[in-house]
């Protein structure tokens, strides 16, 4: 009996600290999402980055992709992004062959250090665009990894 109150007085703590939060606009999370909706759905690199990233011009950079140059199974594919910039704010990983190119995308926290580890999903073999932002410049790296079962309806 004791423990189900103490289950029911942390709930009940956690569930009114959240509603506070959203109260008080801290705590946004239809907000974040839409703006990150559009580039998802874009059907290209460039639309991807101009909606996530504010631009699509880039530099080469100082970005290390860790990736298999032969990845067995498109659905699961490790990717490691990593570089020594510093002020990286923004880190999007794109598939260019995908018919939805960007995998993913990251906000770091300031003093963050620039280091991404994910798995990704590509549809065919492909170049692999790691775009960091630093200082409000755009660097970029790409590396090419080849599929042999798609994993992206295939």
């Amino acid at each position: 009996m004791n423990s189900k109150r103490r289950v029911f007085l942390k709930g009940t703590l956690a569930a009114g600290t959240v509603g506070v939060a959203v109260g008080a606009g801290l705590l946004t999370p239809s907000t974040v999402l839409a703006s990150a909706r559009e580039g998802f759905e874009a059907g290209s690199v460039s639309d991807a980055l101009k909606s996530v990233m504010g631009s699509d011009s880039h530099d080469s950079g100082d970005i290390t992709i860790s990736a298999p140059e032969l990845a067995e199974n498109g659905a699961v594919v490790p990717i490691t992004v990593e570089s020594s910039l510093t002020g990286v704010t923004d880190i999007a990983i794109l598939a260019a062959a995908n018919n939805n190119p960007l995998t993913s995308s990251y906000k770091l926290g300031e003093g963050t250090k620039a280091y991404v580890a994910t798995r990704i999903k590509m549809g065919d073999s492909s170049d692999i665009v790691a775009v960091l932002k630093a200082n409000g410049q755009l660097y970029s790296s790409s590396r090419e990894v080849k599929v042999t079962i798609g994993g992206c309806g295939g």
